[in-house]
């Protein structure tokens, strides 16, 4: 699968097909530049704003969200008078304060996970490992069922509606948008009882018919090439439409989770992606595996 996807330029034009998140990180580094351009330092902007130096920090990473007139007051600090970019520039900027169509989700999940809803939806190239669990985009009801009951115990009505938030997600795979969606699952994921025979069945089902998409590619890490993924767990790579959102690494915990932007953490994980897609079974021959494990159960 292609993954160098184009990418566009100039904070504006990514406001149609960006998400809310995406946005908001978008929105934050525009706003470094125009600091460091204009020798402001973050204790003077935080005074502008009666905050502290945390929170221009946290505004710039992306990790907050912002009012409008505290977005204007920073651009009037910084030297940014031209009508025309600012009224463009505070549009963006109520865009990336929008909710998701995940919000009425927010009550199910955690704020960390949120975010990376948020950044899957603006994503145009996923890619990721899977060595323990099918990856949840690509997750069928009873399994997904499975899988959530496995962990924390919760109210039946909390479990469905964080059911009904992994199927609301993965209708990103047959949008108009789509993102280009690559997995490398391991054998052993496949193989592992979650749920009943029947949502085995159907979850093995479901993979052979979403891997017909022109847009996913699957490949099967069989068990004697396992090894290869050694070196690391399960990870997922995002890389988005703008040249100035910077490809993020999703790091998922049972409590948490990491998002990794630094060109050498990003570069590390590529690298691993690409060697253990190598090393997997073709697309092809992934399908055939997939299709003969059925009769497991």
């Amino acid at each position: 699968m292609d993954t160098g996807e184009s990418r566009t330029r100039g904070p504006a034009s990514a406001e149609s097909s960006t998400g809310p998140v995406a946005l908001r990180i978008l929105v934050g580094t525009h706003l470094k530049r125009f600091r460091e351009a204009a020798g402001v330092s973050r204790p003077e902007s935080a005074d502008l704003l009666r905050g502290s130096e945390a929170k221009i920090s946290r505004i710039e990473s992306g990790r907050v969200g912002f009012k409008q007139r505290d977005v204007a007051d920073l651009l009037t600090l910084y030297g940014v008078t031209d009508e025309t970019e600012r009224t463009d520039f505070l549009a963006l900027a109520r865009r990336a304060s929008e909710p998701g169509w995940w919000q009425p989700f927010s009550d199910a999940m955690p704020e960390w996970f949120s975010t990376y809803v948020g950044l899957e939806q603006a994503a145009v190239s996923i890619r990721t490992y899977e060595p323990q669990l099918i990856p949840g985009l690509l997750q069928t009801e009873g399994y997904a069922r499975a899988v959530i009951e496995l962990g924390r115990p919760a109210p039946l009505e909390d479990i469905d509606r964080r059911i009904a938030l992994r199927m609301g997600r993965q209708e990103i795979l047959e949008s108009a948008t789509a993102p280009g969606y690559w997995a490398v699952i391991d054998e052993a994921a496949l193989r592992r009882p979650m749920g009943s025979d029947q949502a085995m069945r159907d979850q093995l089902e479901h993979l052979l018919k979403v891997s017909d998409l022109p847009n996913v590619s699957l490949q099967v890490l069989p068990f004697n090439k396992s090894g290869a993924a050694a070196a690391g767990g399960p990870f997922i790579l995002l890389r988005f439409a703008h040249a100035d959102l910077p490809d993020i690494v999703y790091l998922e915990q049972l409590t948490s989770a990491l998002y990794l932007d630094k060109t050498y953490d990003v570069e590390t994980y590529r690298v691993l992606i690409d060697r253990l897609a190598a090393v997997a079974l073709t697309p092809q021959r992934s399908q055939a595996m997939i299709a003969s494990l059925r009769g497991m159960f």
